[in-house]
Formats: structure tokens, sequence, C-alpha cells
């Protein structure tokens, strides 16, 4: 059975540490227990969606947030560029633009 890792609490992504197939149920380990049933494939190092996430609604990991949803994620669903918008290494958010 594949693998995430749940770095903080008050996460709602966790991220892949084997490579998973859409249906498969994923292990939560780190600071979640449980699984999670992969909407789609989802390759090692990539993040997976833990608790709903509305759109517009904070992306968080390391207890920290780290984008917004630029539209409803749910559980199981692939999280990365199709449906995040990142606020880290944003050199037009620190200017203010």
């Amino acid at each position: 059975m594949p693998r995430c890792i749940v770095l903080h609490p008050t996460d709602n992504v966790a991220t892949l540490i084997d490579t998973a197939r859409a249906g498969e149920d994923c292990t939560l380990q780190g600071e979640r227990q449980g699984a999670v049933r992969l909407l789609q494939d989802v390759a090692f190092g990539h993040k997976v969606c833990i608790t709903e996430v509305p759109r517009g609604g904070e992306i968080l990991k390391y207890g920290q947030v780290i984008g917004r949803a630029t539209q409803s994620i749910t559980v199981g669903e692939h999280a990365h560029v199709q449906n995040i918008d990142s606020a880290r290494a944003r050199g037009d958010l620190a200017e203010g633009r």
C-alpha cells in the first residue's frame, strides 16, 4: 500500500513517499493516521488532499499556508499546480503587486 506523510497536525495535504495509482488507498503517516483513497495517479513527492478544501481555501503544509485552492479540492485528489496557486517564492506578492 502506498504511503504519504503529514508533516503538521493542521495540514490539509500530505506528501506521497511512494508513487501511487488512482483507486489505491494511501496510508497516512506522521501527524495523522488512517488512509485516503486516491482519485488520480500521484507521483512520488507530490501532494494529495486529505481534507476538503473549498475554492479560495488555504493549502496548509508544514502548518503554514503554501497556497490557495483555485477550485474545490476533494479528499484523495492530487493537489498540485492544476488546482493550487502557490504563495511560496512569489516575488510579486512580496512586493505587493
